[in-house]
C-alpha cells in the first residue's frame, strides 16, 4: 500500500523510534502515547485488519505475541503487567489500517476497556 502511513515508515519514508525489526515485523514508540510504555507492532505485510488476515499471517500474528513477552521481559514490564490490543474498523478505535497491536503499560488499566 503505497500511501499507508505504516508501510511507509516500515520503508524508511518516515522516521520512526524502532525498538526491535526483523523481515517479518516492525516494533516501534507509539508517537501518541496512551500509557508510559506505548509500543506498536506491526507485521510488515499489509493487510487492515484480523477480517483481512490469510492463512499465512498466523505465523506471524503468533510471533508477535511471543515477541511481545521477550520485549516486556527486556523492559522489566512482565511483572508489573502489560495489555496487547488490536483494533478493528473505527468503532472500535482503529486509526491506521495497517493491522497492528499495541502493547501498553506502566498505568493501571481498567476493564473493561473504554
Amino acid at each position: 500500500m503505497p500511501d499507508c502511513i505504516f508501510c511507509r515508515i516500515i520503508r524508511g519514508e518516515i522516521p520512526s523510534k524502532k525498538v526491535f525489526e526483523d523481515e517479518r515485523i516492525l516494533v516501534i514508540e507509539d508517537v501518541s502515547p496512551q500509557a508510559p510504555t506505548h509500543l506498536l507492532f506491526i507485521p510488515r505485510d499489509h493487510f487492515e485488519s484480523c477480517l483481512d488476515m490469510a492463512e499465512g499471517n498466523d505465523a506471524t500474528i503468533g510471533y508477535i505475541f511471543r515477541k511481545a513477552g521477550e520485549i516486556a521481559a527486556a523492559r522489566g514490564i512482565d511483572k508489573s503487567g502489560f495489555r496487547l490490543v488490536q483494533n478493528n474498523g473505527e468503532g472500535a478505535g482503529q486509526s491506521v489500517f495497517h493491522m497492528h497491536i499495541h502493547l501498553l503499560a506502566g498505568r493501571g488499566f481498567s476493564w473493561p476497556p473504554g
